[in-house]
Formats: C-alpha cells, sequence, structure tokens
C-alpha cells in the first residue's frame, strides 16, 4: 500500500481492476443481475451471464460485447445442480478459471406473499418453501459449483457475492417467504466466509450486498402505478428512504466492484446495504 500511496495514478489500476478474471453472474438476465454483468465487464472481467432465458442472456453478452468487453451466455438453472456442472465445464473449456462468482438469481413468488385480504395462516407451505428454494438454495447450489473451481487451483482464489436484501434485515410486510430466505443468505455469507478461509486460505472470500428498493420486473406494479407514479407501498418506502428516491442498477457497481477486487481484500464476511439509508432510518 505505501508504494500505491507514492503512485496515485495507479491505485484505480491496482486496487480495483478485475482485468483477466473470470466471473459468473447468475440471474445474469434480470435488470440487476444484468447491470452488475455489465458492471464487472466495464472493469475488465471476462463475463459468464447465466440464466434460464437464452435470449436475454444473450441480450447482456451482446451489449458487452459492444463496449468492447468479453461475456457468454450460459443457460442453466441454479436450482439444478447437473445444470450448473455442465456450465462449469462450459466456462472452464472457454476461459480456465473462475475468479468470481455473483449470486444474483432469486426472486418472489405470488403465493409466498401475503395479499392485503390474506392472513398469513392462509399462505401454502409449498409456496414458501419454493421461494425460500429458488433464493437460498439457488445461492447454495452455484457456491458449491463454482466455488469448487476457485479451491482447487494451485493457489486457492476467488469472490463470491451474494444479493441479499433489506427484507433480510428489516420487518417488511407482505413477503413472508422472500424475507426468511434473504435473511438465510445472510447468515450463509457469513458462515461460509469463515468455512473457506479457514480451510483453503485467505485468498477465499464471501460477502454479499443488501440493495434497497430498485425498480424491477417483479417489483414494478407493487411500487408504481401504471402512469408512473407511486402505489401506496411505493410512497412509504420513499417515505423511509433518506435519499428520497429509488436506486438505480448502476448505483450498485462500485459496490459490487470493490468487493470482487484487491481492493477489499481484507473485508469478508460483511452484509454491505447499498439503501439510500432506508436501513438505518425509524421513521421518525
Amino acid at each position: 500500500m505505501p508504494d500505491l500511496l507514492n503512485k496515485p495514478d495507479l491505485i484505480l489500476d491496482k486496487l480495483f481492476s478485475l482485468k483477466d478474471q473470470v466471473a459468473v453472474v447468475t440471474g445474469g438476465s434480470g435488470v440487476l443481475g444484468g447491470a452488475m454483468a455489465r458492471g464487472l465487464a466495464l472493469a475488465g472481467a471476462r463475463v459468464v451471464v447465466l440464466g434460464r432465458n437464452e435470449a436475454r442472456a444473450g441480450a447482456v453478452v451482446a451489449d458487452i460485447s459492444a463496449n468492447g468487453g468479453e461475456s457468454m451466455a450460459v443457460v442453466a438453472d441454479v436450482s439444478d445442480r447437473s445444470q450448473l456442472e455442465i456450465a462449469k465445464s462450459a466456462i472452464l473449456n472457454r476461459w480456465g478459471q473462475i475468479d468470481i462468482l455473483v449470486n444474483s438469481a432469486g426472486g418472489n413468488i405470488p403465493a409466498a406473499t401475503i395479499a392485503p385480504d390474506a392472513t398469513f395462516f392462509e399462505m401454502p407451505h409449498a409456496a414458501f418453501e419454493q421461494v425460500v428454494s429458488l433464493n437460498l438454495v439457488g445461492t447454495l447450489l452455484p457456491s458449491q459449483v463454482f466455488a469448487q473451481a476457485m479451491v482447487e487451483r494451485n493457489h486457492p482464489h476467488g469472490c463470491i457475492v451474494n444479493i441479499s436484501s433489506m427484507s433480510a434485515i428489516r420487518a417488511i410486510s407482505r413477503v413472508v417467504g422472500y424475507s426468511a430466505a434473504k435473511a438465510g443468505i445472510d447468515n450463509f455469507t457469513r458462515w461460509l466466509a469463515v468455512e473457506l478461509a479457514q480451510k483453503y486460505g485467505a485468498g477465499l472470500r464471501v460477502n454479499a450486498i443488501a440493495p434497497g428498493f430498485f425498480i424491477g420486473e417483479q417489483n414494478r406494479d407493487l411500487l408504481l402505478n401504471t402512469d408512473g407514479s407511486l402505489t401506496v407501498r411505493g410512497q412509504k418506502i420513499i417515505d423511509h428512504t433518506p435519499a428520497g428516491r429509488f436506486g438505480e442498477p448502476d448505483e450498485l457497481l462500485s459496490t459490487l466492484i470493490w468487493l470482487c477486487s484487491s481492493g477489499s481484500s481484507f473485508v469478508n464476511g460483511v452484509v454491505v446495504p447499498v439503501d439510500g439509508g432506508f436501513s438505518i432510518y425509524s421513521g421518525v
């Protein structure tokens, strides 16, 4: 670090460049996942856009390529280990390594959400299991498959970034299944950070980002009316966000690149909120 401080022009390149690294982004065809895939590419990484929809994943790859980056689309379901193993083989055959895993795949389902005119007691447990599997198991399995490639290198090295949520740390009405799953991801992040570092060395790190409220495909109708105005729920969120607005997908990128780069080499097991202050505001 002292050498870098004497050469400020090298700080960005040495601490935050992802040049020659291979990054896998699950859910990379979504709004937030796509933004993160593009951001990693701009930082120099070769990016694998992994998702269930080949056309949408291909569109993200095309954007990355148009901006001079290297990328490939891989179709796989994060809840299917066999598909993930096939994906890993394809990645290693092309680029020979995996350095970064961003577990962005996830989401909610209506049946695991308590509607305003329903009660908790009516929620089918199968729906709860489904949304927990989508988010928590959908983070576990890619971590098992892709991190294995990290630890099997001559010098184990790699970085996992999980995607948490405000609902993991604050009680947010209605989204019971999603909240439980994301709380599990927070704990899993800390557990895996310890496990990998103790068994394979400090070159393996696991952290998470907890986004605040961003407009995506699944929550748009909950937060915005058809004319773009706020719904009642959307207004409540803005009222409890000191920044007074929703986040923009690109606002996740600096935190993501920091967590994936050598600039955070002594950061392990943390969950970083990127939320405009939502998580710290009492409402008073």
